[in-house]
């Protein structure tokens, strides 16, 4: 039996009694301050996540400007089919014919690094 008319209170609960001026203002002062702190985690949130997308799209380990050579030979014949910035190497997958290699160049000085054939068995 929880009827607020039968405990001697009259219905007026502690719950139930109008605030005095005092109360209010410190709970309308911990509601701008709560509003406060939330829009600024909210903000922080935004900045880790734009740090992080920021990171992800526009650091590809790409080697600087001005350390690339302007020119690479491959050879007379040879298709270059995909090319990769491998750890500062320039690495060209190239058809010759039936033939397929991988080339490794410095990416400063353009000189061959090495060759490798890939061959099917």
């Amino acid at each position: 039996m929880n009827q607020p008319e039968l405990d001697g209170k009259g219905g007026q609960g502690p719950e139930d009694q109008p605030l005095d001026p005092a109360t209010l203002r410190v709970q309308t002062r911990l509601k701008r301050l709560l509003a406060g702190s939330s829009l600024v985690m909210f903000a922080g949130f935004i900045a880790v996540f734009a740090a992080i997308f920021y990171k992800i799209n526009y650091s590809d380990g790409s080697v600087p400007k001005g350390t690339i050579a302007s020119s690479i030979a491959i050879g007379p014949k040879a298709v270059v089919e995909d090319m990769e910035l491998v750890d500062g190497r320039l690495v060209v997958l190239i058809r010759e014919g039936e033939a397929t290699a991988l080339l490794h160049f410095d990416t400063a000085t353009g000189s061959l690094l090495g060759r490798t054939n890939l061959v099917s068995r």
